[in-house]
């Protein structure tokens, strides 16, 4: 009996700009998102929210940042 598994390969993250979280959102590349916010904020650090985990589980941990008023936006690509 085989079970089916759904892989773990998304990351969820902060980018935060002195001190300051100035984004909230998921990836499934750290570095070139990191460098995507650092062009589009100029500077900053992304820090990463646990372990990784499925996509499904990713966007619903978004969905809930922006629920709780964490800056999200999706205007750049996963």
């Amino acid at each position: 009996m085989g079970m089916s598994t759904v892989p773990r390969n998304t990351y969820r993250y902060h980018f935060k700009k002195d001190r300051r979280i100035v984004h909230t959102g998921i990836t499934n590349d750290l570095a070139r998102r990191e460098a995507e916010h650092q062009n589009a904020y100029g500077g900053g650090h992304i820090v990463k929210v646990g372990y990784m985990t499925t996509r499904d589980a990713a966007l619903k941990w978004e969905r809930e940042q922006a629920m709780r008023g964490r800056p999200t936006r999706r205007r750049l690509p996963l």
